[in-house]
Parts: C-alpha cells; sequence; structure tokens
C-alpha cells in the first residue's frame, strides 16, 4: 500500500511539473480580469451579472499551448436578447491566434445559437453559427476547445460542432506557435448579437446572469517569463516526452466523431462563412480544402 501511494505522489509532482493536471477550482486556474463587483460565488457555482452599469470577465492565470479546455455553463435565462456570453482562448498581440465560443442571447423561446470563431495571426472572419439543440438555460452543459498541431475542435457536450484542420502544406497559417489564455466574460452586444441588431436588450429583465462551474485544463502551461520560443518546443513531444493530445488517434476526427460533425452541419447550423459569396466572393483557401 505504501509503495502504491509513493508511486501515485511521484506521478502527480511529475505532472504537475509539466502542468498537465487540470482541476475543477476556479481560484486555483482564473482569476477576475474587470468588474469583480458583479462576480458572484454559491458554493462550487460561479455567477457572472451583466446590468446596464457593466457586464464581467475572467481569465486564466497562466497561458497553455496545446490540451483541452472545458467549462460548464448555464446560459443567461429568459429573454437574454443583445447579450452575448463568450468562452474563448487568446494570445495576445495585434496578431493573436483566437478560438471562440459566442452565445448569443435571444427573445423568449426562440432557440439560442453559439457562434464559433477562429483568428489565426490576427485574421478572423471564420464565423460559422448554429442553434443549440437543446436549451441552454435549465441545466449546465459543457464547452471544450481541444488543440494540438493537427486541429482545433469546439465540443458541445464532447460533439464536436467544428473543425479547424491543420493545412500549413497548402500554404494556409495555423495557430501552434503562441501560448494562449483562457477567457469568459458576458456583455452587452445589441449592435449586433441578436437578429443582427434588430432585437435591444431589455433592462427591465436585469441583471442577466450567466453560472458557471467544472472548470477543467489540460494542457502544456507556458510561463511568462519563457521565451514563446523555448515554450513552442517544451510543449511538442520529443522522444523524452509523450503528451496525450499528440497521440495518432487524436490527429483526426475518429468516425463516430466526424458522423456527429456532419449531422450537426445538416441538422443545426444557421450560417457558415465558406458559403457567403456576398461576404467571399471567392471562397477562402482554407474552405476550399477542408473536408469537414
Amino acid at each position: 500500500m505504501a509503495v502504491s501511494v509513493t508511486l501515485f505522489l511521484v506521478v502527480f509532482v511529475a505532472l504537475v511539473s509539466l502542468g498537465l493536471v487540470s482541476s475543477a477550482k476556479f481560484e486555483e486556474l482564473f482569476q477576475p480580469s474587470w468588474a469583480m463587483d458583479h462576480f458572484m460565488y454559491e458554493g462550487e457555482l460561479l455567477k457572472l451579472k451583466l446590468d446596464n452599469f457593466s457586464g464581467a470577465g475572467f481569465a486564466s492565470k497562466s497561458k497553455y499551448m496545446f490540451g483541452k479546455v472545458s467549462i460548464q455553463i448555464k446560459l443567461v435565462e429568459g429573454d437574454s436578447a443583445g447579450t452575448v456570453t463568450a468562452f474563448y482562448m487568446s494570445s495576445d498581440g495585434p496578431n493573436h491566434n483566437e478560438f471562440d465560443f459566442e452565445f448569443l442571447g435571444n427573445t423568449t423561446g426562440e432557440p439560442y445559437s453559439v457562434q464559433t470563431n477562429v483568428y489565426v495571426n490576427g485574421v478572423g472572419n471564420r464565423e460559422q453559427r448554429l442553434n443549440l439543440w437543446f436549451d441552454p438555460t435549465t441545466e449546465f452543459h459543457s464547452y471544450s476547445l481541444f488543440w494540438n498541431q493537427r486541429q482545433v475542435v469546439f465540443l458541445v457536450d464532447e460533439t464536436p460542432i467544428r473543425v479547424h484542420t491543420n493545412m500549413e502544406n497548402k500554404g494556409i497559417p495555423f495557430p501552434k506557435d503562441q501560448a494562449m489564455g483562457v477567457y469568459s466574460s458576458i456583455w452587452n452586444a445589441d449592435d449586433w448579437a441578436t437578429q443582427g441588431g434588430r432585437v435591444k436588450t431589455d433592462w427591465t429583465h436585469a441583471p442577466f446572469i450567466a453560472t458557471y462551474k467544472n472548470f477543467e485544463i489540460d494542457g502544456c502551461e507556458c510561463p511568462v517569463t519563457v521565451a514563446a520560443v523555448d515554450n513552442a518546443k517544451k510543449c511538442v513531444s520529443s522522444a523524452e516526452r509523450r503528451y496525450w493530445w499528440d497521440e495518432p488517434t487524436l490527429s483526426e476526427l475518429n468516425v463516430h466523431q466526424s458522423h456527429q460533425l456532419l449531422w450537426v452541419k445538416a441538422k443545426h447550423m444557421v450560417y457558415d462563412y465558406c458559403t457567403d459569396t456576398a461576404r467571399f466572393p471567392v471562397m477562402p483557401t482554407e474552405c476550399v480544402h477542408h473536408r469537414h
């Protein structure tokens, strides 16, 4: 028994040193980044409040390169038109990389939609929007970002809703050399969020509250004191170490996940930048090559 306990401690310490141990406690991984008076803590739950004075947001204490981040969120109930609740990863600077979930509020009874976007080297304009197949306001659902050198996968309750594939062999840049923080926020975006901005926020329904729990980060932690190029080297598998996200089985979706993604696109997607010929008379290059 003593041997097994000792072995566990050795493995745990090793994982901690690699930055691979995740935690479900908000304060261990994150900190408020603005409007601390709009944070409410209720046991394991964190609530962010939006009113006509302010929204609120938080950020991870560390940055990460590759791995998976997940948060369970219960979105704003009732008439949430004009509000946006965001969960995203982003690096810093004008040439930043970013992976976005943006949950767009609605008038009561309409489906909740989620918009995703991918920025590479500071360039976005890769919006996709879908209507969720459940009511995300009545109970918690899991929203995740998985990222390795081969792909970025957006997941809802472990169902992939979007894949951004590495196509550097086609001359298309891929986000793989900048450590990224993890963020979430709630704010008023009634200039565009609901029906293109036609439906404004009804402040008589404020405060609007998004509720969070189960914060998990399982990735390669990148200290801010370490140069970006050294972090990039550290977070790639080598002969000395093998990271779980570099396993060959995670280099692309499996057959079941591919079928799930096809179902999402066929049944629930309402906008895809790849098919928006008004914005893009010439189809964006990555859309030509994307299999999904």
